[in-house]
């Protein structure tokens, strides 16, 4: 079974930094291709970034390019989201995904954990 358990969200204000993890579990992590999503309040689903297998491509949408930087650990079977100079309007859940279809973009396929909560307030 699938198990995907994110961490590291809260409450930041303009400017500041927060770094999220998803442990995986449950499925050869090694080999999958894994995204992180986001859904702000009222919104849909909306794709962020995503890496592929061994961590040498790695996207972004074009909202975050340049502030969030997305990486993983194989040996660790951990996914992490590097969030930098966050603005109000990053402002949502978070979720990992381990991406089995459409990987780039919001159409994307696959299992996601719970969630974690960011909120950028001044």
């Amino acid at each position: 079974e699938v198990r995907l358990v994110e961490s590291g969200g809260g409450e930041v204000q303009p400017g500041g930094s927060l770094r999220l993890s998803c442990a995986a579990s449950g499925f050869d992590f090694t080999v999958a291709v894994m995204l992180w999503a986001r859904q702000a309040p009222g919104k849909g689903l909306e794709w962020v970034s995503s890496i592929s297998s061994l961590g040498s491509g790695t996207y972004y949408t074009d909202s975050v390019k340049g502030r969030f930087t997305i990486s993983r650990d194989n040996a660790k079977n951990t996914l992490f989201l590097e969030l930098d100079n966050l603005k109000t309007e990053d402002t949502a859940k978070y979720y990992c995904v381990k991406c089995d279809a459409r990987c780039m973009s919001d159409s994307f396929k696959g299992p996601r954990g719970q969630g974690t909560q960011v909120t950028v307030s001044s």
